[in-house]
């Protein structure tokens, strides 16, 4: 986590002294046990997880741990005062994607965790008021424990933050392509001015977190990157817990049924028939979530041959591409769901279908789990994920370019799809050996070829690992990268001293901008 030297690594512009006065500065704030140092304790949880540009790359030179709207304030007042970098963070794993740590290498991390309380829940209309650190597993226990009618998707999450998860994806349901569901968030400027948006900004307001719009613009979506404010309170919709409910598993034994599975699925999400996203998973991901790639498939190093899929597949009781999914409702709702489920899909030869047992309070496969991983005795990854078109023939065509670049680059292939009405997220882990400097290399190369290459198939990466970020934003190129120009000047008007987050999803501030950190 320091530098060769052994003293911390400093973010680019600040030198030990102005540094050193910045941290007497936070303690004064928060108190000497809430600003952390490689002097009191190891910085790991905020460093890259898996750290594919080698340890301490991207590690934050301090840890600033909030409590209160007050604490946030103040501590980027101190910020400003000495240029002072700084790098919200929530909870989550988010191993693929960087975790917690900052994007630009030495900045310090506002740790938004400790900010941990259900604020509100109102029965009668269903939505909750929470905190960035409230995770799944603390709303749900919320709710349970006050006896509410509500549900919390997706619980497979668990210590995720509730506010990250919603922000970056629109809602509480994973990947919805559909508009923000969050109603109403409070937010402090990198000014340190306190803002609630929409019908929040009334004194008094009684429908702020129940109509997310107010008067004039709407700002809210500007601020779910956390690079032009930070939001300290966030209104959410919650679902009505259905009074009965099944998961599912489909499989289909050969990799050109994706079209047809992915098309049913397609049609059953925009008809309402499903009502929750369904994920599709290829077998060697499913297979990693059984053990590690040496014990599945024992033999010589290079991607696993075709010809040892179907033994697996047996093995495994899998297809080639396997469907999780839930059905909820009624219990005649939930019986008319699965029949046409299997309708939909009896066409294609070979498919199989599993129904869960009644209630039994498991979740689908979470997208971003941890499976891919265990493929490897020492593994790590970096996410990529394009978002293209919900046809079966746009899932078939990226996933024969995506899978003939994995597997020349000397890799497996281990990605999934989450199918939505309308889009499909399609989401590629790289699995590496984070002990292996080569590895490393290669799998980075490899997910700088496939953000070009989704670029060239007009098609967007919506998150990136620290490392991907700027290429990623370099995709965006329209009338001249026109996007990043409106992001900066954004940034610019709003944080003027470039402190908050600087560098994240490829929006630099004007001071660092141009130096490639």
């Amino acid at each position: 986590m320091t530098s060769v030297s052994g003293r911390p690594r400093l973010p680019y512009g600040t030198g030990p002294r102005e540094f050193a006065e910045a941290l007497a500065a936070f303690r004064a704030v928060l108190g000497d046990s809430r600003v952390l140092t490689d002097e009191d304790i190891a910085l790991v949880g905020y460093d890259d997880p898996q750290p594919v540009l080698g340890p301490g790359h991207f590690a934050p030179s301090a840890a600033l741990l909030a409590g209160s709207v007050d604490d946030v304030r103040r501590v980027l007042d101190v910020a400003r005062t000495f240029g002072v970098p700084l790098a919200p963070a929530l909870p989550g794993r988010n191993t693929g994607l960087g975790g917690a740590a900052p994007r630009l290498p030495g900045a310090v991390v506002l740790d938004l965790s400790g900010m941990n309380r259900v604020l509100e829940v109102d029965e009668t209309f269903g939505y909750a008021v929470v905190e960035p650190g409230v995770t799944f597993v603390d709303l749900a226990a919320h709710l349970t424990a006050r006896g509410l009618p509500y549900r919390v998707d997706p619980v497979g999450l668990g210590w995720d933050s509730v506010v990250e998860h919603a922000l970056a994806t629109g809602g509480l349901t994973p990947y919805e392509d559909g508009p923000p569901l969050w109603c109403g968030m409070e937010v402090v400027l990198p000014d340190g001015d306190l803002v609630r948006t929409g019908m929040g900004g009334l004194r008094g307001s009684r429908c702020g977190h129940l109509w997310p719009y107010g008067f004039g613009p709407s700002f809210d979506a500007m601020f779910a990157p956390l690079n032009l404010g930070i939001v300290t309170k966030l209104g959410v919709p919650l679902r009505p817990a259905p009074p009965h409910r099944r998961t599912f598993t489909v499989t289909v034994p050969r990799a050109e049924d994706l079209g047809p599975l992915v098309d049913a699925l397609r049609g059953l999400r925009a008809d309402g028939t499903l009502t929750e996203p369904a994920t599709v998973r290829g077998v060697l991901l499913d297979a990693a979530a059984a053990g590690r790639r040496r014990d599945t498939f024992p033999g010589a190093p290079g991607p696993v041959p075709d010809s040892a899929l179907g033994p697996a597949m047996a093995d495994l009781r899998l297809g080639h591409w396997n469907a999780y999914g839930a059905v909820a409702g009624s219990r005649p709702v939930v019986h008319a769901q699965w029949s046409a489920v299997r309708t939909a899909l009896a066409p294609v030869a070979g498919v199989r279908f599993r129904l869960g047992e009644p209630d039994d309070g498991r979740d689908t496969p979470a997208l971003w789990g941890d499976a891919a991983d265990g493929w490897l005795a020492h593994g790590g990854h970096l996410a990529v994920t394009p978002v293209l078109p919900g046809t079966g023939a746009d899932a078939l065509a990226q996933y024969a370019r995506v899978r003939e670049l994995v597997r020349s680059a000397g890799k497996d292939y281990l990605g999934s799809f989450v199918v939505g009405p309308r889009v499909l997220q399609h989401h590629v882990p790289v699995v590496f050996d984070i002990h292996d400097p080569d590895d490393r290399a290669r799998a980075l190369t490899l997910c700088e070829r496939l953000v070009a290459d989704a670029a060239a198939a007009g098609l967007g990466i919506r998150h990136a690992h620290p490392a991907l970020m700027d290429r990623v934003a370099q995709t965006y190129a329209f009338h001249g990268h026109a996007l990043r120009r409106l992001g900066e000047r954004v940034k610019d008007a709003l944080d003027p001293a470039g402190v908050l987050a600087p560098g994240a999803h490829g929006i630099w501030p004007r001071r660092y901008r141009g130096l490639r950190l």
